[in-house]
């Protein structure tokens, strides 16, 4: 079997009947959830217990949890650890939701593990009504299959909703828990409150485990509490990046943006909890080398010593594509953040402007800005598009997380959950939101550039456009000035005369700054296309 067979397998369980109904199910009791992943995990020959020897950081959040993440894996492996990293979503393969060593697991290792254990739930599901794990399930079984198979020293495990109930928290004994920034997502789910919400990401708590969390609103921070003290779990709020004291300069961090700083802090304490419960006497391994930072505060004291390289190399050298993420090609310029929440579209923001006025100012000439937009699911993408207002586009381009109008689409960023008509209905939402933001009026829909899917209507002006897919709308941006994008291998559907008259702004200037954000799903068919090396 083929790596693109073993995707193609696995998308049948975003569409299986009997996964979504057995989701549906539970969502009106969530403690089925936690039985049900039992389940699946013993049927693919695991246990909950070998999970305990993978010496486990878990970590959730609503904004900021993988960043975290991809800190403290990147400083653990800067110690010379051998780590294991699982992750959600992925931006342009599967394969990076389940990474050694900081790279995403090879096709053969990916498709041979992938057999392995859709073969096991496969061949025992007759005996259990005939059900299969969905789609994240059996990714989060398979990625606990590859770390135990693979012999990693740790595992980091990025939640994947919520926690309580999440599919990751069958882990029983993690070394240490971490808490990123709260806001509102998934109200479906967790709830329409921040003290829900914040009663959801608390159940990864265990006893006696230590976990630390960012400053959060207070009335979260209470619940945050009251979680900790009813299982028994010390909690600890980590210190503002400045309070460190390090004797090896002061701290720089591989990714962009102020609110990474937090997601820094708390990647410190837990990668240090790790290493002192893992590493220091009582335990195994390095402790005469272990080089770390000081800070006189509430949190747990970090060891102060002479050196800290590896530490400093770990936050330096940490890399997670489509956050804050920069990619300049020739006159264009893209900005890549998949911001899809009102406190990350904030955070969005302030980096872009930030850094596009940066870059305008070595700018040759004048710049024309472009927003690339689209949000998914429940999200008020009203709210998030009222924030980019004040960055002043030139452009606001919409289109669905269609990463090509054409069959040869990868497999890896299909989504058959949601149909291309939906999609499609919910760019018009969005450009409509955009119009009514900027006082340009509402003239009831755009029009399309493909067509027998919705009614075409008449065009508007050159503000504001909506395409069928991301190519598409790549191609439309940037000209021809992106020899990448303009890669005659790929076909796109032919655009219409006068759409491309209403580009004449973007040939004229001397350089065009893209920002697309909104959807993570979004900005990874957009790094399909725009780094081709992702997708090999």
């Amino acid at each position: 079997m083929e790596y693109q067979d073993a995707i193609c397998t696995l998308n049948t369980l975003q569409t299986n009947a009997s996964a979504l109904e057995q989701v549906r199910r539970e969502r009106s009791h969530p403690q089925l959830q936690l039985q049900a992943m039992r389940s699946f995990l013993e049927r693919s020959g695991l246990t909950v217990e070998e999970l305990d020897h993978l010496n486990i950081i878990h970590v959730t959040g609503t904004k900021g949890k993988g960043s975290t993440c991809a800190f403290t894996e990147q400083i653990l492996r800067s110690y010379g650890f051998r780590t294991g990293f699982y992750s959600s979503p992925h931006l342009v393969q599967v394969r990076e939701r389940i990474r050694i060593n900081g790279q995403p697991i090879g096709k053969e290792l990916f498709t041979k593990y992938f057999w392995q254990v859709y073969g096991r739930l496969d061949e025992t599901k007759d005996a259990h009504g005939g059900t299969m794990p969905a789609y994240f399930r059996f990714l989060t079984i398979l990625a606990f299959h590859v770390f135990l198979q693979e012999k990693v020293d740790l595992a980091v495990i990025e939640v994947g909703i919520g926690g309580a109930y999440d599919c990751t928290n069958i882990i029983r004994k993690p070394w240490v828990c971490g808490i990123s920034s709260l806001g509102i997502d998934h109200t479906q789910i967790l709830g329409d409150t921040i003290e829900k919400i914040a009663w959801q990401k608390g159940g990864i708590f265990k006893p006696g485990v230590p976990a630390f969390t960012v400053k959060q609103p207070e009335d979260a921070m209470v619940v945050l509490r009251d979680r900790a003290k009813e299982i028994k779990c010390p909690l600890w709020v980590c210190p503002e990046l400045e309070g460190y004291q390090t004797d090896c300069g002061p701290l720089r961090l591989g990714l962009a943006g102020q609110h990474q700083r937090s997601n820094a802090s708390l990647a410190l304490q837990l990668s240090h909890t790790w290493l002192q419960r893992r590493c220091l006497p009582g335990g195994t391994g390095i402790s005469e080398n272990l080089n770390c930072v000081s800070f006189a505060g509430s949190c747990p004291l970090l060891p102060n010593h002479c050196q800290c390289s590896e530490l400093q190399v770990g936050l330096a050298d940490t890399e997670w594509p489509g956050r804050n993420q920069t990619l300049k090609h020739g006159a264009v310029t893209y900005f890549l953040d998949g911001a899809h929440t009102m406190r990350s579209m904030q955070a969005c923001v302030h980096w872009f402007t930030e850094t596009a006025a940066q870059h305008e100012r070595n700018a040759s000439g004048p710049v024309a800005r472009v927003l690339l937009f689209n949000a998914t699911g429940e999200r008020d993408s009203a709210v998030m598009l009222k924030l980019l207002v004040p960055c002043h586009f030139d452009f606001a381009v919409f289109c669905p997380n269609i990463t090509e109008a054409i069959a040869s689409c990868n497999a890896d960023q299909q989504n058959f959950n949601v149909s291309v008509e939906n999609m499609l209905t919910r760019c018009l939402d969005n450009e409509r939101s955009w119009r009514l933001h900027n006082r340009l009026g509402d003239n009831q829909g755009t029009q399309l550039l493909i067509e027998d899917s919705l009614p075409l209507v008449p065009e508007k002006k050159a503000d504001t456009l909506v395409f069928p897919c991301i190519l598409s709308a790549l191609r439309w941006i940037s000209q021809g000035r992106d020899s990448v994008v303009a890669d005659p291998a790929k076909t796109v559907l032919p655009v219409k005369p006068n759409i491309m008259d209403k580009a004449a702004p973007l040939c004229d200037v001397a350089e065009i700054h893209v920002l697309i954000t909104g959807s993570l799903h979004l900005v990874g068919g957009a790094l399909k296309h725009l780094d081709p090396a992702s997708s090999k």
